[in-house]
């Protein structure tokens, strides 16, 4: 299936996936959640599973998004699997999304998202590493699902 550009609009539904479902996952739930609230059903999902991250909470705060109650998922643990889109952050999970789609009609789009649970430094450095990710997936998010019309060729 081909990939819908980001004059299409919004999809029906969408699941967000990384490696733990911890940080980057929860995050563009969260910020898709905001944006588009109902008009997309959104879901995220890790490949393996470990409680989110405390810097993802707090940054998501900055910006007036509650992630406290984020309950972290694997793949296995989804309520819903039918997506129309999967939006995988990892490597991880991309390879788990083709995996999983091989017999489903489902469109899988990587985005290349660092982890910034890997960036060393002080606590400022670190927390400016996840609100950069943060900011990346709120830009990305945005453009993609943007619900302006095409312009004429």
């Amino acid at each position: 299936m081909p990939l819908h550009p980001a004059s299409s609009g919004p999809p029906g539904s969408v699941l967000f996936a990384c490696t733990h479902n911890s940080i980057r996952s929860p995050m563009a739930e969260a910020i898709t959640k905001s944006l588009f609230g109902q008009k997309i059903y959104v879901d995220s999902a890790g490949v393996n599973v470990i409680d989110i991250d405390g810097f993802a909470i707090e940054v998501l705060d900055e910006i007036g998004l509650d992630a406290s109650q984020h309950s972290s998922k694997s793949f296995d643990e989804l309520n819903d699997s039918s997506f129309d889109l999967i939006i995988t952050l990892s490597p991880e999970a991309k390879l788990k999304a083709e995996e999983i789609t091989r017999a489903v009609a489902c469109d899988v789009e990587y985005w290349v998202t660092v982890d910034p649970s890997t960036i060393e430094g002080n606590r400022e450095m670190r927390l400016n590493a996840y609100r950069q990710v943060r900011d990346d997936l709120y830009q990305r998010i945005r453009s993609r699902f943007s619900t302006s019309p095409a312009p004429l060729v």
